[in-house]
C-alpha cells in the first residue's frame, strides 16, 4: 500500500528488495493535489444535490401580495406634488425636510 507524504514531498511503499520512494517537486505535488480536491468536490456535490432537492420544497411568493415590508408608507414630513395637470390624482410625495443646497 502506498503511503503519500506531503510534509516531505515523498511517495514511500514496500518493494521487493526494501521501501521505494519517489520524490517529487513541490509545484507537482501542489497541481496533483488541486486536481483531486476539484475531482473529490465534484464526486461529492454529484451525490449530494439530489439528495438535498428530495428533502427540499420549492417555496415560490406571491410578487403581487403586499406585505408590511414592501407596503410603502409615506412619512409626515412628505407633502404630495401633482405631476399632471390634467389629471389631478396623478402626484408623487416628496420630503418637505430636505436640505436646501
Amino acid at each position: 500500500m502506498a503511503i503519500p507524504n506531503f510534509t516531505y514531498l515523498k511517495l514511500k511503499m514496500p518493494g521487493p528488495n526494501g521501501v521505494i520512494t519517489v520524490s517529487s517537486a513541490f509545484s507537482y505535488a501542489f497541481t496533483c493535489d488541486h486536481e483531486h480536491f476539484e475531482l473529490a468536490t465534484v464526486v461529492v456535490n454529484l451525490s449530494e444535490l439530489p439528495r438535498l432537492g428530495e428533502s427540499s420544497t420549492l417555496v415560490v411568493s406571491d410578487c403581487n401580495k403586499l406585505t408590511s415590508s414592501t407596503a410603502f408608507r409615506p412619512l409626515e414630513e412628505t407633502k404630495a406634488v401633482g405631476v399632471d395637470p390634467t389629471d389631478p390624482t396623478k402626484t408623487v410625495r416628496i420630503g418637505t425636510q430636505l436640505l436646501a443646497k
